[in-house]
């Protein structure tokens, strides 16, 4: 039994011992030469940039988080990396004992059987979310004749859910820094479950609208947690491909909840709606329940944790009066207990907001502003695609609506299969091509790496796609013109959300979920403005004027913003991790 179970763990965690020479070779295909290794400390971007900073490399003596060290190739590291279960009664999180999986002391060291699997289950869990948003499209007439309000009042809810799925991830990523990612997913998926299925009980608009907004937003945790914990077990070098089926989770679930949505509207009824998004919530905590350890690093954890305050207990003598002393400790015991509170007050109301201080750095800002313009304009593209198609002279059912969905939804999957290789192809070849390599011939990695022809190329298609759909529809050609353009659309926004993504976890490696918070803040605005004016701009100006309008705002306002970052990116890297820290 004892070489049995030793086999097991070995399988599960593998041990991987490289030379230097093997892996340069791995690395490079050439022998390394002196100005090669000394390239790191003369990057030829930004001559300025001494020490470039770092994202993560993994190494066993190294500290986590620390951004202020160059990104290298761990494949080349001569150290052995052999991830070592946790004990049972020192793993973090809610129940940490019924996860088949085991906490171990290096996330990057697990196996990428394991790693895989911890990434499908987040990129389920996020599907949660947008899938609520999305599934009611098909029955908005439905709920507006059984609760008699209009569908603009209908839509009303839709922003209010979104509006609760950008603010409430401020909240779970400052939480999850203190109290682990997989406590915030139990939480918030029980939660959801319970709101959900009070929606479907709703029996007037406001309630309906309160329990959308409760389940909105605790759904949400994963939209800012879970590109958290990619970042925690996969390794620069490897996480483009990973952040890449992650995001399918939150991008697909708006395309397939019309389908499905539709297929249960026409058997059962708008409500079975919520009780199929409750069912899929449980689902989703028995998954996290069952597969899923603590990743968050025990060093970023602990670093978080403020300090208990200590609180006088036994009386001083101070001047031989006891009397004195008596009143001495009791002031220094409330002073203490106010202290304690008022951290925790400002920890739980003050520190989630203080994430949007990350906005004021151009970098953070230009890399959200990107991704939430893209974003806002999926969300004009599902309720384009919603109203041209129950309308004359389409008139399709709500059925066929749904199954309308999938061209843009082919688009994502493609390129978040072939786009995440390509970004980590793109990234290793940019620090080939400069020459970055550390003293041990491992290569250097910066963020702005990934932006490249591959984000030139999304900065085009996906509004180019948005103007064929529009002009098309509103010139009534057959439905298959408009679907292809949807293809595309799909694939170029995909190539944005998966590069703007992990941009964002690599600029600020430290605090990787409060950068993605931001930008889930960001995007989720827009596209609850964009769910409350599509409609009513629709009806003013038709389908290819606001698809028209919306498409140079994205291709302006997204060529000039990648401009922008590869000119001063290196620049305004080295400013943020001074003020950071």
């Amino acid at each position: 039994m004892a070489g049995e179970s030793s086999y097991k763990e070995e399988e599960l965690f593998p041990t991987t011992k490289l030379s230097v020479k093997q892996d340069r070779h791995l690395s490079d295909g050439e022998t390394s030469t002196t100005e090669e290794k000394k390239s790191v400390d003369e990057d030829p971007e930004s001559p300025a940039l001494t020490v470039p900073p770092r994202v993560h490399d993994g190494d066993l003596g190294e500290k986590d988080g620390d951004h202020l060290r160059p990104v290298r190739s761990t494949t080349s590291s001569v150290l052995s990396r052999h991830a070592v279960p946790v004990p049972k009664d020192a793993r973090r999180g809610l129940l940490p004992w019924l996860s088949l999986v085991p906490e171990v002391d290096k996330p990057y060291n697990y196996s990428n059987g394991v790693k895989w699997i911890v990434t499908l289950v987040v990129a389920a869990a996020a599907c949660a979310g947008p899938m609520g948003s999305a599934i009611i499209y098909p029955c908005l007439g439905e709920i507006a004749a059984d609760l008699h309000v209009s569908k603009t009042v209908v839509n009303l809810s839709i922003a209010v859910y979104m509006l609760s799925m950008s603010i409430f991830p401020l909240w779970w990523s400052s939480f999850s820094e203190t109290l682990g990612r997989r406590s915030i997913y139990l939480v918030s998926f029980s939660l959801s479950a319970v709101f959900t299925v009070a929606s479907g009980l709703s029996q007037n608009i406001a309630q309906l609208v309160i329990f959308r907004l409760l389940s909105g937003g605790a759904s949400a945790s994963v939209q800012a947690v879970g590109a958290g914990t990619i970042a925690d077990i996969w390794e620069p070098r490897e996480r483009g491909r990973a952040m890449g089926i992650f995001y399918l989770g939150p991008l697909t679930g708006p395309l397939l909840a019309p389908i499905i949505g539709g297929g249960l509207t026409a058997g059962f009824g708008w409500r079975s709606t919520m009780y199929f998004l409750a069912v899929y919530c449980a689902v989703i905590f028995a998954l996290v329940l069952f597969s899923l350890p603590e990743t968050l690093p025990r060093r970023r954890q602990e670093q978080a944790t403020p300090a208990p305050i200590p609180i006088p207990t036994a009386p001083e003598e101070v001047g031989g009066g006891t009397a004195l002393s008596r009143v001495s400790t009791r002031r220094s015991a409330v002073q203490a207990r106010t202290k304690s509170a008022g951290r925790w007050v400002k920890r739980i109301f003050v520190d989630p907001l203080s994430i949007l201080k990350l906005l004021r750095f151009p970098a953070v800002a230009l890399v959200v502003s990107y991704a939430a313009i893209t974003f806002g304009s999926l969300f004009i593209l599902n309720i384009c695609v919603q109203a041209a198609f129950e309308a004359p002279p389409y008139s399709f059912t709500p059925v066929i609506v749904g199954l309308l969905y999938i061209p843009s939804s082919l688009g994502y999957f493609i390129a978040s299969l072939l786009g995440g290789p390509w970004l980590d192809r793109i990234m290793v070849r940019e620090a080939r091509k400069a020459g970055r390599y550390d003293a041990r011939g491992r290569l250097v990695f910066y963020p702005e790496d990934r932006i490249r022809e591959n984000a030139w190329i999304s900065s085009a298609l996906y509004p180019g796609a948005l103007v064929w759909f529009g002009w098309t529809v509103q010139t009534h050609q057959h439905w298959v013109v408009p679907s292809v353009a949807n293809f595309f659309f799909g694939a170029g926004s995909m190539l944005v959300f998966s590069m703007a993504t992990t941009v964002l976890t690599e600029f600020i490696p430290k605090r990787a979920s409060s950068g993605v918070a931001v930008n889930n803040f960001v995007r989720n605005i827009l596209s609850a403005t964009g769910s409350v004016v599509g409609q009513p701009l629709i009806d003013a100006i038709g389908f290819g004027w606001l698809t028209t309008g919306v498409a140079v705002i994205a291709f302006v306002s997204g060529n000039a913003a990648l401009l922008l970052l590869r000119r001063n990116s290196q620049k305004w890297r080295k400013e943020m991790n001074e003020k950071m820290g």
